[in-house]
């Protein structure tokens, strides 16, 4: 994208903020970037999976052969997605030109032949199976797998399986159980030990979580070996092992999400730093390092909320870290010697791009192509500030981007406070329309890092046990409060918006302080006894370090749950919901529209029939955003003042 100077060099159009036009549609937004993840490397041919929400949300897996040509692999009515912990992740391998994928529609592996492509074929079993963090075992024939069982009237089980090749009608055998979750699981490169994580409830991945070995033999393990989380006081991300059969993983045992190695029954610190090399592992096959050699480590991490890049020396424990633009990576992958990954700036939509040891940049795929100019869009500004107890917390402040229009002289912008799901995860800073949607029409926008999101250390993260519902909300508001003694916002015209977690700050932070005028709830949480006592597996024991366990602390649930204290909420909200929504039950959200209904307070509900946990298709996701712009136009008076 390049500024057109001539429109630069125009004067602009005074119009109130908020009532600007504005060339980014909610169409453009879905069709201008599909999600790009999933990177993984076979032989001479780069794969990754894309995400197309004109395409209903289906995911295609993609690959670039050795000559440079990208292509789709997957036929139209297959797409590429896991349902392990309903968040699914890495679901597909690829060995001896065979691509084997976890297909949306039956939760089955299925096989493709890439020398000869054809209509794909089940491997697994019929059943009550969802797979993800697919690997191949050449030397025994088999797939290696996280598996999900689920059964009527119990809770899923889960284990890690292992499904053979060479039978005609394979089965799911169970190669490592008893523990409530697994991830990560990853053989030796010379195939005679076998990894894995583990954790229990009521952890969650990024509290507390232990890595183990064992020998292979043959199709069995054997020797199984605690490796790291002894203590109850230690996540563990992206075991991986090296060239020469070391075991590295990433640990947050020091409060940062830092790389050891397992070496000679010891750990060992690669690089200790303040700098997060992990994430929350919400999505199982994550990667934020891969080994370019058994001396070099390519590697992501992340500082005051922007990502960077680099290579380890790993005998010297020296970084490298690249000159470049992207301020946000993931998808780690080594390629033929060079560091390949998902990369997005402020101003630039997420591209696959790789890095040579001499941090030489090649652009590798790049299909988003915004029609529009750089001078559109507002660039963030990072931003700390102080919070309850003095505590400094982190956002992106976006002030209001516009060519052609500007506000009057003596106004401030109206202001809409971004609140993360999660809540465990991050905001970060590359190119989101769904912010520039807002800006671009006269509104402000802070991304807030509340206290419990990642990127920080695990002191930050944890700064929201216990505390849900009152320290995120407070970060809010002091957010509001900072922006407002610098006088870039207009305090009185404030709106809070948030998606699933995020939703439940915003219910909290509407019905428990007078701070914000209006808001948005995307499939956010109203009830938390509805959600300790109705969701998945994986999330079911979420609530105990965040609120407290249930039932012993009901108290606190009733307490903190906004439908409880309706009398409360007296500003307008509008809910959108998926009705197939499996981890906010929708009836939640309903709810809270009848008791504001009750009271004649302004309220939206739109519902999505064919949507669950967030909105997958293009469709929705414009009726989505265009309903919440009208609904924003209608309570502040926008549409007169345009």
């Amino acid at each position: 994208m390049n500024i057109d100077t001539t429109k630069a060099m125009m004067p602009k159009a005074i119009k109130p903020f908020g009532s600007w036009p504005s060339q980014i549609s909610a169409e453009m937004i879905t069709r201008a970037a599909p999600g790009l993840n999933h990177l993984q490397s076979s032989g001479d041919t780069l794969f990754w999976v894309e995400n197309r929400p004109w395409e209903a949300g289906r995911n295609v897996i993609m690959c670039q052969t050795l000559d440079g040509t990208i292509k789709d692999l997957l036929p139209a009515g297959y797409s590429c997605n896991s349902k392990v912990h309903e968040y699914g992740g890495m679901a597909y391998t690829v060995a001896d030109q065979k691509l084997y994928f976890v297909n949306a529609l039956d939760q089955r592996i299925y096989q493709l032949d890439l020398d000869f492509p054809n209509i794909p074929s089940p491997i697994s079993p019929e059943g009550p199976f969802r797979f993800a963090d697919l690997v191949a075992d050449k030397s025994s024939h088999r797939l290696i797998a996280v598996c999900e069982e689920h059964a009527d009237g119990r809770e899923p089980t889960n284990y890690i399986a292992s499904i053979a090749l060479d039978q005609e009608q394979p089965e799911v055998e169970s190669l490592v159980s008893g523990a409530d979750f697994y991830a990560y699981p990853r053989l030796s490169p010379d195939k005679t030990t076998i990894c894995w994580i583990e954790w229990q409830h009521p952890h969650m991945p990024w509290d507390n979580t232990q890595l183990w070995q064992a020998s292979v033999s043959g199709t069995r393990l054997t020797n199984k070996y605690l490796v790291a989380g002894t203590n109850q006081d230690e996540a563990i991300f992206q075991p991986q092992w090296s060239p020469d059969n070391v075991l590295y993983f990433v640990s947050d045992i020091d409060n940062w999400w830092n790389i050891y190695r397992f070496r000679e029954g010891h750990r060992e610190t690669v690089l200790p730093m303040e700098a997060e090399f992990g994430a929350p592992l919400w999505q199982l096959g994550a990667s934020t390092y891969d080994f370019i050699d058994s001396q070099t480590i390519g590697c992501t991490w992340t500082e005051s909320g922007v990502w960077f890049a680099g290579f380890i020396d790993i005998p010297t424990q020296t970084l490298g870290k690249i000159a470049c633009y992207y301020s946000n990576m993931n998808s780690i992958c080594n390629h033929q010697g060079n560091l390949f990954m998902m990369a997005g700036a402020p101003g630039l939509s997420t591209e696959l791009i790789s890095f040579s040891l001499d941090s030489t940049l090649n652009k590798v795929y790049a299909p988003a192509s915004l029609p529009i100019d750089s001078s559109e869009l507002s660039e963030p500004e990072s931003v700390f500030f102080p919070s309850a107890n003095n505590q400094k917390v982190h956002a992106f402040f976006y002030p209001p981007a516009n060519t052609y229009f500007c506000g009057h002289d003596d106004d401030l912008p109206l202001v809409i406070a971004i609140c993360h799901g999660g809540p465990t995860g991050a905001t970060q800073s590359s190119l989101n329309l769904k912010i520039q949607y807002w800006t671009n029409r006269g509104f402000a926008v802070v991304d807030i890092n509340y206290r419990g999101s990642t990127g920080f250390g695990r002191r930050y993260r944890q700064g929201l046990v216990g505390a849900w519902g009152l320290a995120d909300v407070e970060d809010t508001q002091y957010a509001i409060g900072h922006l407002a003694s610098l006088g870039k916002i207009d305090p009185e015209r404030c709106i809070i918006r948030g998606g699933s977690a995020g939703g439940y700050t915003v219910l909290s932070a509407l019905t428990f302080t007078d701070t914000f005028k209006a808001g948005a709830s995307l499939y956010g949480i109203g009830d938390l006894e509805t959600l300790a006592k109705d969701t998945h597996k994986f999330e079911s024991r979420y609530l105990d370090s965040l609120i407290g366990p249930y039932p012993e602390r009901k108290d606190i649930y009733i307490e903190r749950s906004p439908i409880n204290h309706i009398e409360g909420l007296n500003c307008p909200v509008i809910f959108l919901q998926g009705l197939e929504d499996k981890v906010v039950p929708p009836n939640q959200a309903e709810m809270m529209v009848n008791l504001l209904q009750s009271k004649g307070i302004k309220v939206a509900h739109v519902t999505f029939d064919d949507e669950g946990h967030g909105f997958r298709k293009a469709v929705n996701i414009i009726r989505a955003m265009e309903s919440e712009l009208h609904f924003y136009q209608d309570v502040f008076n926008l549409i007169e003042a345009n």
